[in-house]
């Protein structure tokens, strides 16, 4: 499964969402669910609904839990992360996730996405 992971500006509209993900989509193929943290969870989730698309959210307090593959010193000193829509994505996508690239930004610079994708699991069969 497939989790696109959000952070944005106050600024961001749905516009600016809507032309993120589907950057993303382009890049990475479609995605099964939207995420962002609870207080950007209600734009997201409006962009979710506009496309038939479940929405999670996550606590902004385990962002700083997460290695990203960017480092932004912007989203560092705010959010305590490299990326917000790389911490995202991965919390969502749940434990053994892993990003499909680094985050994309959106032409008007208001809104980034990562996706996320779950490991599959084993079955430790070697024939």
């Amino acid at each position: 499964m497939k989790v696109a992971g959000f952070g944005f500006r106050r600024s961001a509209t749905l516009a600016s969402l809507a032309e993120a993900l589907d950057r993303l989509c382009e890049r990475h193929g479609p995605v099964e669910r939207l995420a962002a943290t609870e207080p950007m969870h209600p734009l997201v989730q409006a962009l979710g609904a506009s496309r038939g698309i479940a929405t999670l959210s996550v606590a902004d307090v385990d962002l700083t839990s997460v290695a990203t593959l960017t480092d932004s010193r912007h989203s560092r000193q705010a959010r305590g992360t490299g990326s917000v829509a790389e911490a995202v994505a991965l919390l969502a996508a749940g434990p053994g996730a892993r990003l499909l690239g680094p985050r994309l930004i959106s032409t008007d610079r208001r809104a980034t996405a990562a996706v996320a994708v779950v490991r599959e699991a084993t079955t430790g069969d070697t024939t």
